[in-house]
């Protein structure tokens, strides 16, 4: 085991001596925050390559967390040399970051080397988001909860939401449309149903009290005719986001597992922590709902609007994604595709931005038709049912086939295809 102290001192050395003691070979010792200004300026003291050698090196870094010591750049940066990141805290706010970046459990800083250098020697536990476990359907192991995100400047995750809920329903699947966006709820305006009904607001309320059920849930919720899909609005007025508290939010969508059998959700942009800049840490946030839906998905898509602007947006709120989802499966969809904003290979310039800045290789795209938009926005329906020959169902039937709920081939059908190849053959 060869690992790499990236504490400050004094704890750094006494640290690397008591771990030199235990048979743990220690290769460098180095202050806490340079792992992040290696990840981020490439530079570490006067020799620029002593830290990268060593973390080709090593198995796993002894981080002590802090703001300035643990970004995504480090989490990056330790992920591509394949080396495991051991946190070190002082106290609760930086549990509450390493938490965020999906680490395992933290150690005290003041820990004893044997007991650190056990846990060394330990496989570690899978990583994932704080308060998140990974929920698959137990027959088919496709995603149960799905959440809709993306940046700021309405890249169109409501109108993917209904679309996505919509194809999924298709074979007779249940499926339940959450609206848990606490900044600009807009589902029930979209579909044409009634914003003061009681919605996902009352659900929440009712997760908390310990008496939702699936009969409650169909209660509360409004079906979207012929679809086979049940809305839970989201608020009437953005000024109650308090009602969707992080745990409530949390409660409600693990009711909705045994409700439907696919639930999607569609949150806001925002991912700040409120506790961040705010001295009151049990005061209500206003992004709780969004933090706790990612967190409690099993799948998240993420959409970029497809043009020079959404994609710079998508790029620079995706690490932030990252860190507060962890390890849990990520689609990437650039939405309303055009060739206008982005010359002619508009497909290649969007691949080749986000795999070159954002490291994104797999790109599902959603061309846009605004006619068919704009229908079935003034008959207040699905644009799956307005316009079924549009462009934009059939990506989206593509991408719920293909990468969000695949449905794999019966065994039968594989066999009787080849039978019928076999026998001109052997005629």
């Amino acid at each position: 085991m060869r690992v790499i102290v990236a504490v400050d001192e004094p704890h750094g050395s006494a640290l690397a001596d008591g771990l030199a003691g235990e048979r743990v070979e220690v290769i460098a010792v180095v202050a806490a925050s340079a792992v992040t200004l290696a990840a981020e300026d490439g530079a570490f003291g006067s020799d620029g390559e002593t830290l990268a050698r060593a973390l080709a090196e090593a198995d796993a870094v002894v981080l002590e967390v802090s703001r300035a010591s643990l970004t995504a750049s480090t989490v990056a940066l330790c992920d591509r040399n394949a080396v495991r990141i051991a946190p070190l805290s002082s106290g609760p706010p930086d549990d509450r970051i390493a938490a965020a970046f999906g680490l395992e459990q933290t150690l005290p800083l003041e820990v004893e080397p044997w007991l650190l250098a056990e846990r060394l020697t330990t496989s570690p536990p899978p990583r994932t988001a704080h308060g998140s476990s990974a929920h698959h359907d137990a027959t088919g192991g496709m995603p149960r909860t799905i959440a809709v995100w993306g940046p700021a400047g309405a890249p169109g995750r409501t109108t993917l939401a209904i679309e996505l809920a919509v194809e999924l329903a298709r074979g007779g699947r249940h499926v339940g449309l959450v609206d848990a966006d606490s900044h600009a709820p807009s589902i029930a305006l979209a579909l044409g149903l009634a914003d003061e009904a009681p919605g996902f607001a009352a659900v929440c309320r009712q997760a908390e009290l310990g008496g939702l059920d699936a009969r409650e849930l169909t209660r509360i919720s409004a079906p979207i005719a012929r679809t086979g899909v049940d809305v839970l609005t989201g608020l009437n007025r953005p000024s109650r986001w308090p009602e969707l508290s992080e745990s409530r939010v949390a409660a409600a969508l693990g009711a909705c597992r045994e409700w439907a059998d696919h639930t999607v959700v569609d949150v806001a942009a925002s991912l700040e922590r409120d506790e961040e800049i705010m001295s009151d840490l049990d005061g209500p946030r206003r992004n709780a709902a969004t933090l706790a839906a990612l967190r409690s998905a099993d799948l998240v898509v993420a959409v970029a609007a497809a043009d020079p602007l959404g994609i710079s947006r998508f790029l620079r709120a995706y690490p932030e994604l990252r860190a507060t989802i962890g390890a849990t499966p990520v689609v990437v969809v650039a939405n309303r595709l055009r060739p206008g904003a982005l010359g002619i290979d508009a497909r290649g310039q969007v691949r080749r931005t986000l795999d070159r800045f954002g490291g994104v290789t797999d790109v599902w795209f959603v061309p846009t038709d605004p006619r068919a938009a704009d229908a079935a926005l003034l008959a207040a329906r699905p644009i799956a049912e307005i316009s079924p020959r549009s462009p934009i169902p059939l990506a989206v039937r593509r991408l719920v086939g293909e990468a969000v709920a695949p449905v794999p081939v019966p065994e039968r059908r594989i066999r009787s295809s080849a039978r019928r190849r076999a026998v001109p053959a052997s005629a």
